[in-house]
């Protein structure tokens, strides 16, 4: 919690500004760590998902403690990169919904104990050897006795993952992206058996890394309409990779939200909650390889083509929301559309042109909701405030979002 500077508090009152983050916590580690060979993967299955404009992947599998002594931490390897662009994390028990959710902590390598190891100094390269590989810690909820299995269900999310190509296409062209990602999945276990799924958003997939197959399956992977599988594969060894390559294409503009400003502030004098949203919003797809034609988008209009372009955005609000708005730095924006009754709130607003690849659009949105939709009364006989951390459009295609900061504005006086 902390104080927005620079703004008289009776005007605003108290200003509460939250952030959040992938990781729950992090732990410092020496770099010469390497987590020990407790656990062996007995069956694991590796579901990566690309319906969406971010990457969700999917690790089931079942680990077997193969040390003398109960164990419950278990370590999951990311590249730097990866790391950087990783959407959230969260571990369940495949087998125990009452188990909830596992603690899961990022290890971050101190490069001054690196240092004092290794007497290297800064700048040197053996400080960024030590990051190529990083490490999220998963605790188990019990430690899991000397030869016994459970099953773990991860799931995580890679944001900014894909790569158009081309890179630049034609106004009325379809637009394709490449994802980039290991046959095996990573871990830092010997793994016995897997395989590994990956899901299209349709089955027109043109280009996709072959590999040698065995068994009935003489090469890998095996397609069946809009999904691939690669494996299963025998025994690999700690930290096995095997590159593979797909190209396939999204007809959905791919929307990267740089920055969201989350404002709400509460009104004692109208029994009011107050919402504005403020988003940075860019289409990460394939560029126009020729000058936009207004002249061939509203001909495309009369047969409704598959487009790439970004048309519209959907706003689902709580209901009772009303006075809802639409600005972007020009001003008022006409075209949206806003429906409020006693079963929906729903904001529909259309860009005042049609979104590309490589394009930007800044936007504001607001409305005006019922304090006693968020505010009640606790038993001790103070207020209590209900908002979603995070709204936002409700895609088909999903959004994803590098930077939200939410600011809760409170009457004055309020403590």
């Amino acid at each position: 919690m902390k104080f927005l500077a620079g703004i008289p508090a009776a005007l605003l009152g108290l200003v509460l500004v939250a952030e959040q983050t992938a990781a729950r916590s992090t732990i410092h580690l020496d770099a010469t760590f390497k987590p020990p060979q407790s656990f062996k993967n007995v069956n694991l299955v590796h579901v990566i998902s690309l319906e969406k404009n971010y990457v969700k992947e999917s690790i089931n599998v079942v680990i077997e403690n193969i040390d003398k002594q109960p164990q419950d931490e278990y370590y999951l390897p990311f590249t730097g990169d990866q790391v950087s662009r990783l959407g959230g994390i969260e571990v369940k028990d495949r087998k125990d919904a009452k188990a909830g959710t596992f603690a899961v902590d990022v290890v971050e390598f101190d490069p001054t104990r690196y240092a004092e190891a290794q007497g290297a100094w800064e700048g040197d390269t053996r400080l960024t050897a030590c990051s190529d590989v990083q490490y999220y810690r998963i605790r188990l909820p019990s430690p899991l006795p000397a030869g016994g299995q459970q099953t773990l269900g991860i799931t995580y999310y890679f944001l900014s993952a894909y790569t158009p190509l081309p890179a630049a296409i034609a106004q009325d062209e379809h637009q394709f992206l490449v994802y980039r990602f290991s046959a095996y999945a990573p871990s830092v276990y010997v793994t016995s058996k897997q395989k590994t799924e990956v899901k299209f958003p349709s089955g027109n997939i043109p280009d996709y890394t072959k590999l040698p197959g065995s068994g009935d399956a003489k090469e890998l992977p095996q397609k069946q309409g809009s999904k691939l599988t690669y494996g299963p594969f025998d025994e690999k060894p700690a930290g096995a990779a095997e590159p593979v390559e797909v190209r396939f294409e999204f007809t959905k503009p791919v929307l990267h939200v740089s920055q969201l400003e989350r404002d709400v502030e509460v009104s004692h004098w109208g029994g009011n909650v107050a919402f504005e949203e403020r988003y940075t919003l860019y289409h990460r797809g394939a560029n126009l390889s020729n000058l936009f034609s207004r002249v061939k988008w509203a001909q495309s209009q009369y047969y409704n083509p598959t487009s790439y372009a970004l048309r519209e955005l959907k706003f689902p609000l709580r209901v009772g929301s009303a006075d809802a708005y639409y600005t972007d730095v020009i001003g008022n924006v006409s075209t949206s559309r806003f429906r409020s009754n006693k079963k929906e709130a729903l904001l529909e607003i259309k860009p005042r042109y049609p979104v590309f690849g490589g394009w930007k659009y800044p936007f504001t949105i607001g409305w005006n909701s019922d304090a006693k939709n968020s505010v009640r009364r606790t038993a001790a006989g103070g207020y209590a405030l209900n908002v979603p951390f995070l709204e936002g459009p409700k895609q088909v295609e999903g959004v994803e979002y590098e930077q939200v900061s939410l600011r809760i504005v409170l009457p004055e006086g309020v403590e």
